[in-house]
């Protein structure tokens, strides 16, 4: 999931994080000022489902505003991991190798 708080607050008007940090204490969301630079600044490790009801009450929005799906980043089962690397651009393709975990060499395939 992408965190697109940011761009939902500057869609309001809502340029700093201490303008929304204000709002959401007028509608009973006290967060201090480290859990306002996280939100507002990067991914949140944890959010709870009643603080984002505020949030979207604040910001005048949807949750889909807020979160945005990324499945291209779900890796399935048995999918090559796609690197690509920022010097040439190149897409390089590396397959998942299993590794023991007692240090012993695999048996032949």
């Amino acid at each position: 999931m992408k965190w697109n708080l940011r761009l939902t607050a500057a869609n309001q008007r809502i340029w700093k994080a201490s303008e929304l940090q204000r709002s959401l204490a007028e509608h009973g969301l006290v967060i201090s000022a480290g859990k306002m630079s996280g939100l507002w600044s990067g991914q949140p490790v944890s959010l709870k489902l009643e603080d984002l009801d505020v949030i979207c009450v604040v910001l005048g929005c949807e949750i889909g505003d807020l979160l945005i799906p990324e499945p291209e980043k779900v890796r399935r089962p048995g999918q090559q991991e796609v690197v690509q690397e920022a010097t040439t651009g190149s897409v390089v393709t590396s397959a998942v190798v299993p590794k023991r975990r007692d240090s012993r060499s695999l048996p032949p395939m």
